[in-house]
């Protein structure tokens, strides 16, 4: 399975978690097909593809320096240089706000041309478009930077707990095995990747689901969510603890390849 092809399911996920069209995520994937052809599966994949590489150098980047920038503090303070685990989380939750600056608005065209209408009456004629748009509309921050501040919070937990989990499996790992980092078998550490990516998901898929409506919602007097807060409290009322983990099946079946590839390479 290619990275495309990865990136391709998110329009599943994105259409369970912004409508009640769909019982599962078979009928939404044979739904797409039948209705909109198999090319619909690559709504929007153009955009993530162009900033993926951007994206993972600055998660990567931006542990990185938190990572040493704790070394040093612990090493001033008690002479070892040793993160704890809630240092690890902080360092990873760091990567992400540092990181949402680029995901917020690419995440954002990507639904929107996930899930505009289908032929003629579509209103985005490609990645371009859609951000003109919908700078138009409120202006960046407000129109192409729309659910910023739950991409914040999906942001920090998300990568918070996926470095967190990738160093504690290695840690362990390790220490089990007396066995120094570089000699931890590439197919453990993908292991430990695909893992990382699992519990990145379930830590942090409600934000996601809030994302997902408010960055699919309306303008204007179409708009129904307000605010984040607004958006979780009618999604609580009209679908209850469901309504947070629609689409969560392909996600996770998404996770494990992409997480471990990340790690592996």
């Amino acid at each position: 399975m290619t990275t495309s092809d990865l990136i391709s399911s998110d329009i599943v996920k994105v259409r369970l978690q912004t409508t009640t069209t769909y019982p599962n995520a078979l009928a939404c994937a044979s739904a797409i097909a039948k209705n909109e052809g198999p090319l619909a599966f690559y709504k929007g994949t153009l955009t993530p593809l162009l900033g993926i590489g951007a994206c993972v150098s600055v998660q990567f980047g931006a542990f990185h320096y938190a990572r040493r920038a704790f070394e040093e503090a612990n090493l001033k303070s008690r002479g070892d240089g040793a993160l704890s685990y809630s240092q690890y989380y902080a360092a990873g939750a760091f990567a992400g706000l540092t990181n949402s600056v680029l995901s917020g608005p690419i995440e954002h065209v990507r639904i929107r041309l996930q899930t505009q209408p289908h032929g003629a009456s579509r209103l985005y004629n490609g990645p371009l478009d859609c951000i003109k748009k919908l700078s138009a509309h409120d202006g960046v921050l407000r129109g192409l930077y729309r659910g910023q501040v739950v991409t914040l919070y999906r942001e920090a937990q998300a990568y918070g707990v996926w470095f967190l989990t990738f160093e504690y499996l290695m840690n362990l790992d390790m220490k089990r095995n007396n066995l120094s980092r570089s000699d931890v078998p590439s197919s453990k550490v993908a292991f430990y990747g695909g893992l990382a990516g699992e519990a990145l998901w379930i830590a942090s898929y409600p934000f996601d689901v809030v994302k997902s409506k408010m960055q699919s919602d309306g303008f204007g007097q179409d708009q129904k969510y307000k605010t984040m807060r607004d958006c979780f409290s009618q999604t609580w009322r009209q679908e209850g603890m469901r309504g947070f983990w629609k689409g969560i099946g392909p996600t996770l079946v998404r996770a494990m390849p992409v997480s471990a590839g990340t790690f592996a390479v």
